[in-house]
Parts: structure tokens; sequence; C-alpha cells
């Protein structure tokens, strides 16, 4: 089933039926703009609402259907707030308001009141921005016409959130093991990150996997292995006369066991952590970077709350042509030449941000005190993305954000046995930084070339979240302030 967006016109019976005719007819040709621009999400227009009790009745039937991400409301004509009130106390999906008119030029040489009295939207939008700031209603506000190229941009920027805010109210995250001891940033908050997101995290035995693990069938590892061979360049040992080809099925068993588990469970994001394997004989590499590559969230060493992110972003992400990782700041390269940072992890980059064909190797890992694990390896492709972290600051949770350039690395890196990114963030790696330690951001991130900081901005406020963007306007200075004030705003917002 496609996730929907519903689209509902504000006006009242004042102006008579037929007046509310035109606004109907009007109304469907918003919609149908907004559908012909693409969005991410099916746009479902609504019957025009005129009282409250309609109002209030299509917000409760959003809320009720699991297709419908949140709302489009316009204000065609003059719509009195009041009869806005109940339904927008009651509304619990993401809510858009969308500032727009029907008519894109003003017709000057014959336009009358009989025009004026139809095309108010500047007015009604007006009264109905009003009562969503009286009653503190979430929202995100865009004007323009529903014509233009950057409103529908902006307006599939929220849908995405929207659907990466439906997502975590459903999630089902398995730990297996607990987290990587002695280590801060990877703790949390489980009670309140599902009151908070709406994802239920719970706790599973290793040895539970194992179990699952050890009874796929020959002949399922027979068909991962194949397709390895078709969509990766196996390294020669991995192939089937090489001497680590037995590894290779490993790889492959672990795979099918963990996918079985996840779906079985009914599971969208998982973790793992290598100082907790039971009797795993490898740590999982190949298995994790692919269920990434299908949607699903990730986070190393137990890494609850950016394996959550993850799945969220991944679902924002959809579609989009580009990819979303598990990422960790690993190594800066200060110079000669620009300043970057060198991204990776211990085997577990998601090959969707993959510039060419994955390569399939396997060698050593010096920690988990496992066998040699098998994964893929390859450079992340070029351009734009955004990193992004979750971490638990005790009060309440936080995004930190930075935008990046993802690029080539300066020369090849032949030595180097994982899958990396190389990225020049923004507005410059000692000031990026300088402000993701002052935020507190964690080292474990989610890359992601696929969405964008609005969308990103979009999702913090449906969840109420706070959210340091670190950007190309970004200083230290500034930056320092803005964590103290939201330290003061989010502290007195609380409720008692």
């Amino acid at each position: 089933m496609k996730s929907q967006v519903w689209f509902l016109t504000g006006s009242q019976h004042l102006y008579g039926p037929e007046t509310l005719d035109q606004v109907a007819a009007q109304s469907a040709e918003i919609q149908g703009l907004l559908t012909d621009a693409g969005l991410s999400a099916e746009i479902v227009g609504k019957p025009v609402l005129t009282d409250s009790g309609a109002i209030r009745q299509v917000m409760l039937e959003a809320n009720a259907d699991p297709s419908c991400l949140g709302v489009i409301a316009w204000m065609h004509t003059f719509s009195p707030a009041k009869m806005w009130i109940t339904g927008l106390d009651v509304l619990r999906k993401p809510l858009l308001h969308l500032h727009t008119q029907h008519n894109q030029s003003l017709p000057w040489a014959t336009i009358d009141m009989d025009f004026m009295n139809l095309n108010q939207a500047a007015h009604g939008d007006r009264e109905f921005g009003f009562i969503q700031a009286r009653l503190g209603v979430p929202r995100k506000t865009i004007a323009g016409h529903a014509a233009d190229p950057v409103v529908a941009q902006r307006i599939d920027a929220w849908v995405r959130a929207a659907a990466g805010f439906a997502h975590l109210r459903t999630l089902r995250l398995a730990r297996f093991g607990d987290n990587m001891r002695d280590v801060a940033v990877t703790e949390g908050d489980k009670v309140e990150a599902e009151l908070r997101f709406g994802v239920s995290v719970n706790t599973y035995g290793v040895n539970d996997l194992v179990a699952v693990v050890d009874a796929v069938s020959d002949a399922d590892v027979d068909a991962l292995v194949a397709e390895y061979s078709d969509v990766y360049d196996l390294a020669p040992e991995l192939r089937k006369d090489g001497e680590r080809h037995d590894s290779l099925r490993y790889a492959a068993r672990i795979e099918a066991g963990l996918r079985q588990f996840l779906v079985t469970g009914g599971f969208g994001a998982f973790t793992t952590n290598f100082e907790d394997l039971g009797g795993l004989r490898q740590l999982p590499g190949l298995a994790v970077q692919r269920l990434m590559a299908d949607g699903y969230g990730f986070g190393g060493e137990g890494d609850w709350k950016t394996s959550a992110l993850l799945a969220a972003v991944k679902a924002m992400g959809a579609g989009a042509g580009r990819g979303t990782s598990f990422m960790e700041d690993y190594t800066y390269h200060f110079g000669p030449g620009e300043p970057k940072i060198l991204g990776a992890h211990m085997l577990e980059v998601c090959p969707t941000i993959a510039a060419d064909r994955p390569r399939c190797e396997i060698h050593p890992l010096g920690i988990g005190n496992r066998e040699d694990p098998v994964r893929l390896v390859f450079d992340a492709a070029t351009g734009p993305g955004v990193v992004i972290g979750l971490a638990d600051m005790g009060d309440r949770f936080r995004l930190v954000a930075n935008e990046i350039e993802v690029v080539p690395p300066d020369e090849p890196l032949p030595s180097l046995p994982v899958a990396r990114a190389v990225w020049k963030p923004q507005p410059s790696l000692s000031t990026s930084a300088e402000c993701w330690l002052t935020a507190g951001g964690p080292h474990h991130t989610v890359m992601t070339q696929a969405v964008g900081s609005e969308t990103l901005r979009d999702f913090a406020d449906m969840e109420r979240t706070e959210l340091l963007l670190i950007d190309d306007r970004t200083t230290p200075f500034d930056f320092a302030d803005r964590v103290r004030w939201n330290q003061a705003y989010y502290r007195l917002s609380r409720p008692i």
C-alpha cells in the first residue's frame, strides 16, 4: 500500500453552494499539481471542510489510517479558525500548512469583488496561521504557488520526514547482547525512546540468534553464495574453489539466519556487539551490510539509538536514488590540501553509498576473538550529504547534524580492507569538529546522501526533538550560544 498524504481545504458556508463548488474544483486542481510534481506519497484530496465537526472527524480518521503519513491544510477562502480548534487538538499526524492560492497571477484587467471573495487565501491562511500559533501546534509552513518546483521540493522534504516519523512509531529493534562495555554514548533511556519516538528496543541473547543461524539449510546458503557471485567481485580465496570459500558460506549462513530472526520477530532494526558474539564464528559483516541495503537500521557495539535513527532515515530516503549508511568518524586528514574526514567502521558500511561495484573480501579482525570476517569493500559515491547523530543528554534526546561533501580519497587505499567514505565537513574540519564536540554529538552516525537538511529539520520538529545543525554558516561562537539557548529552552518547556 502506497503511503498517503491527505489534502484538506478549508472554507465556510457563508459563500453559498456555487462558490463552494468552485472551491472544490480549484482544490482538486491544486491537488493535481502536487500529484504531477511526483511527490514521495500519494496526495489524497478530501471534501472541502466548512464546519468543526467535519474537521475533527477527518483528523481522527487521519490518526487511525496507517497509510496516512500526515495532512496538508490550505485555506482556499476565509475559514474561521475557531472551527479548527478541536480538529487540530486531536491531530496526532504531522501537519503542513500550505499557503498558496489557485491563481498564480492576478487578472489585473478583469479582477472584481467576486474574484476577491473567492481567492482570498492570503486572508484565510493568516486566520489559520494564528490558530496554529495560538494552540502551539507543531507544523511546517510553506508559502508559494503549488506549480513552483521549489515549493514541491520543500513539500516532498516534509513528506519524507513524515515517512521517517511514521516508521519509528511502529519500529521494533532487536539488540543482540548489550552495548560495548565502558562506552558512554551508546547508553540511553529505552523507555523514554519509546515514549518520544515510538521505537520498541529489546535485548535477545546472542545464542538465540546462533540457534537460528545454525539451522539454516545448505540450500539457502547455496542460493545466497550464488547471489554474492553475481552481485559482487569475489576475492579469489572466497570463490567456489578458493581456500576461504567456507568462510563465505558461513557469512551467508549468518545472513540467512539473521534475516529470518528479524522477519519472524517483525524487527526493522538491530544491533550487534563484537564483545558478545556467543557461538557465532564471525562478527557479522557482510550480513549487516546487505540488511542495511534492504532498509534495516543497524548500530555497532549495541548502539540502538543510531540503529533506530538509521531505520528512520532509510525510510525518509526511500526511492531517492542515493544511499544511507551507518558510519563513524574514524580519522582526519589535516593536510596538505583541504582537510577531510575518513569515515568507516570495522565492517558495517552500507553498500547503497558505494561508488562502484563492491568487492567481497576476507581479512583478519583484531578484536572479537573470532574467525576472520567477510565484508564488502568500496569507496563511497561523491556528492553532497549529511551526517547525523542521536545522543541521550539525560533530560532529552539531541540530534546533531553536519552538512558534508563526499569526495574521492586523495590517493588509493589498497591496505584499508573496509568500506569507507571521505568527506569535507561544512564549513571546515576545525569548525565542524569543535561544534560537534561542543554539542556532545556521538561518534556513531548516519551518513546520508538521500535526505537533506530540510527533511531532517522537519523530522526533528515532528519528533519535538532538539536538532543542532552545522552548515556553511556556522561559527563556533554562535553555535555555542545556540547550545546554551537550547539548554534553557528545553528545560523551561518540559511539562511539570
